[in-house]
C-alpha cells in the first residue's frame, strides 16, 4: 500500500465520516446528499457530487476506501492534488450523469450512493497509464496486468448492467466514471473530441 497524498487522504476521511455520522443519524443524510432520480421529489442539482461521500454499507466503503488508497495515491503523486481532484471531479460527474440517464430511461426511482464512479475512473487511468504494471485484486487473488484487469472489470459492468444482474449495483454509474475519466485525459492530451487544445501529456 502507498503513503496517503494530501487529497486522497482528504477524501477518504471525508467519507469515513460523513458514514459514521450517516450511520448515527439512522440514514438521515440519504434523503439530501444521495443521488435520487430526476422524475423524484428530492432531488436537488448538489447530489451530483455528494452521492460520492455516502456509502450504503461497512463492506461498500471499505472497498471503495481501499481502491481509492491504492489506485489514487499514485495518480496523486504523478498528477499533484489539484489536477487529481479535477480528476476525480469529472469522473464523479460524469457516473452521476450516467445514473441519472439510465434511471430516466429505465423508471427507477432507487437513490445512488458510493465513490464508485470516481473509482473506476481511477482505475481506467491507471490502466492507461501503467498498462502492463502487474497487480493482485482481491477478487480474483490472480496477478495480472493492469490494462487485463481493468479490460475485464469494464466489460462485467456492462454486461451486469445489460442483463440487469445484481440489481441494486448502480453498474452504469461505474461505467460513467470510466468514461468521464476517459475524456478527462484525452482532454488532457489534446486528443479528439478535444483536438487542438494544448496540455501536459501523461
Amino acid at each position: 500500500m502507498p503513503p496517503l497524498p494530501p487529497v486522497t487522504q482528504a477524501f477518504i476521511l471525508a467519507n469515513v465520516a460523513l458514514y459514521c455520522l450517516d450511520f448515527t443519524m439512522g440514514g438521515l443524510l440519504f434523503q439530501w446528499f444521495a443521488l435520487w432520480p430526476l422524475q423524484h421529489p428530492f432531488f436537488y442539482p448538489w447530489q451530483l457530487v455528494t452521492y460520492a461521500f455516502l456509502h450504503g454499507s461497512i463492506g461498500h466503503i471499505f472497498f471503495n476506501m481501499m481502491g481509492l488508497w491504492m489506485f489514487g495515491s499514485e495518480l496523486e503523486r504523478i498528477w499533484g492534488g489539484r489536477r487529481y481532484a479535477h480528476f476525480m471531479l469529472a469522473s464523479i460527474l460524469s457516473a452521476a450523469i450516467c445514473q441519472l440517464l439510465f434511471n430516466l430511461v429505465g423508471g427507477f426511482g432507487s437513490p445512488t450512493v458510493g465513490a464508485s464512479g470516481g473509482l473506476f475512473g481511477l482505475l481506467l487511468a491507471f490502466a492507461m497509464m501503467f498498462p502492463n504494471r502487474t497487480i493482485m485484486p482481491l477478487f480474483p487473488p490472480i496477478p495480472m496486468k493492469a490494462k487485463v484487469f481493468v479490460g475485464i472489470y469494464g466489460a462485467l459492468e456492462l454486461f451486469l448492467g445489460v442483463t440487469g444482474t445484481q440489481s441494486g449495483v448502480a453498474h452504469f454509474a461505474h461505467l460513467g466514471g470510466m468514461l468521464g475519466g476517459w475524456l478527462m485525459l484525452r482532454y488532457w492530451r489534446g486528443q479528439p473530441p478535444f483536438k487542438g487544445r494544448t496540455g501536459r501529456r501523461r
